[in-house]
């Protein structure tokens, strides 16, 4: 079979330190995260910094891409590529809530 590409090392994100992922997406590029998912207002979400109260950091049931991290009207937030196309989202991302407590698992 042909190689189309090819992993040339890892690094690992000790669990609930947004810090080191934040230096990991600045110094390496976008970081495979998994979070919960499972709520209707993940589903539906179009914009803004997304926070879901019910959202539980140990109840993790989709892999998504943390591409970068800023701050929008005093939140912090990872952006977030989503899988399922642009037409979710906010053109297939997400601004996930940051430096709260691990929100959503991410």
């Amino acid at each position: 079979s042909k190689v189309v590409c090819s992993v040339n090392g890892y690094k690992n994100i000790p669990y609930k330190d947004e810090v080191t992922q934040a230096q990991a997406v600045h110094d390496v590029g976008p970081v495979s995260v998994c979070i919960d998912a499972g709520h209707l207002s993940f589903q539906l979400y179009s914009s803004g910094v997304y926070y879901e109260p019910k959202c539980n950091p140990n109840a993790i049931n989709h892999a998504v891409l943390a591409v970068g991290y800023g701050t929008e009207g005093g939140s912090d937030y990872w952006l977030v590529k989503n899988s399922w196309g642009t037409g979710w989202g906010d053109g297939g991302y997400i601004k996930v809530t940051r430096n709260k407590d691990n929100h959503c698992g991410i």
